[in-house]
């Protein structure tokens, strides 16, 4: 079982992809560089609290199937879309307040 902070990294791979598919839209790409650094620094500081924590057995398999949602992403709008989801997501999944 990975650690909640192995865990997060997974999911900040998966926004860089978004990212990458999101600042595609030319009128976008502050806005989606300002929600991958306000968001990625939120799920980084969450995992750093929790890292002597063990995650929740549901976890791991959970942030799986969302990573795998992101995976299937090929629309630069619904890729922007999901650079809020997939941290909010993220955070519920963990047990913390997604806002």
């Amino acid at each position: 079982m990975s650690s909640i902070p192995a865990l997060v990294e997974r999911v900040v791979l998966a926004l860089a992809g978004l990212v990458a598919l999101g600042e595609t839209i030319d009128d976008e790409w502050t806005y989606v560089h300002d929600l991958e650094t306000v968001w990625v620094a939120r799920l980084r500081a969450v995992a750093a609290a929790r890292a002597e924590l063990p995650p929740d057995s549901g976890l791991e398999p959970a942030l799986a199937r969302l990573i795998d949602e992101v995976g299937r992403i090929s629309d630069p709008h619904r890729a922007i879309d999901w650079l809020s989801t997939l941290p909010q997501a993220t955070l519920v999944a963990i047990g913390e307040p997604a806002w």
